[in-house]
């Protein structure tokens, strides 16, 4: 599932929705303030954009984000070897102390030949 322009525009669309939204709520809210009503509920407006802008959202970011990944580990482990499992790139060091101990062993024991 290839992510196009359409499902970015569809997602863009979808987060200005939101943002109208819940700035037409605080719109509401501050009405309300001013003319010391009570606060009950959200107009149904505001509430239908909001659940509507929600589900537009997760549809265009279900295709930006890619391919979705098994949950279970074994799915991902059935096509690896022993080998490949057990290597672990991120604790191989090559820079390390023994390298320049090596060098001046090597120094001292050509000074004394």
């Amino acid at each position: 599932m290839p992510a196009t322009a359409m499902h970015k525009f569809i997602t863009f669309v979808g987060v200005t929705s939101i943002l109208h939204a819940a700035y037409s709520a605080a719109q509401h809210r501050s009405y309300l303030r001013i003319t010391e009503q009570e606060f009950t509920t959200l107009p149904i407006d505001i509430l239908i954009q909001g659940i509507a802008s929600l589900f537009i959202v997760m549809y265009g970011i279900m295709y930006i984000a890619g391919d979705f990944k098994e949950i279970r580990a074994v799915v991902d482990l059935e096509n690896k070897s022993w080998e490949t499992l057990r290597n672990l790139p991120s604790f191989q060091i090559f820079n390390h102390r023994g390298k320049s101990l090596w060098q001046e062993g090597a120094a001292l024991s050509n000074a004394y030949i």
